[in-house]
């Protein structure tokens, strides 16, 4: 083989293996690549069968189920609800009224499945997603009803 075609042999190899292990690192990033949607999406039937996303809003009042371990709960951004059940130790600041963010899969009931709780940081947080979340359904709520206040307060 002349000298010519081993360059043009390694060459094509080295741009066959750089192919090979960029497909391998895309192909690992989509899998664990996770959207939030509000409980408004998924009614919307936004969100993913099948697969893993967030879900985040505010724990509905009087909602909370505990069963040893396992949790059921409501999220809601005040358009839509969205059950929730969850096995496992809830964080310290989870609360009725407070702000959460569930990720796991939606089941073919219509329950979604948490494998992972967060709850919000302090009095003034809430994690961005479910914010512009409670915000985005309050307007559409807004100009749905021509209603100015929000929590009996007016914006």
């Amino acid at each position: 083989m002349k000298p010519r075609h081993k360059r043009f042999a390694l060459i094509g190899g080295g741009i066959a293996v750089l192919g090979v292990a960029t497909w391998l690192v895309l192909s690992a990033f989509q899998e664990n690549l996770v959207f939030f949607f509000s409980p408004s999406d998924v009614a919307a039937e936004k969100a993913p069968k099948e697969r893993t996303f967030r879900i985040g809003g505010l724990v509905e009042e009087g909602s909370v189920k505990r069963d040893g371990v396992m949790v059921h709960f409501v999220v809601t951004d005040t358009a839509h609800k969205m059950p929730v059940v969850y096995q496992g130790i809830l964080p310290d600041l989870f609360k009725e009224g407070k702000g959460v963010v569930a990720q796991g899969k939606l089941g073919g009931d219509g329950v979604f499945r948490a494998s992972e709780v967060l709850a919000k940081h302090d009095e003034n947080y809430m994690p961005p997603e479910a914010a512009h979340a409670l915000e985005q359904a309050h307007k559409a709520g807004k100009t749905m009803s021509g209603d100015d206040t929000y929590g009996g307060k007016t914006k």
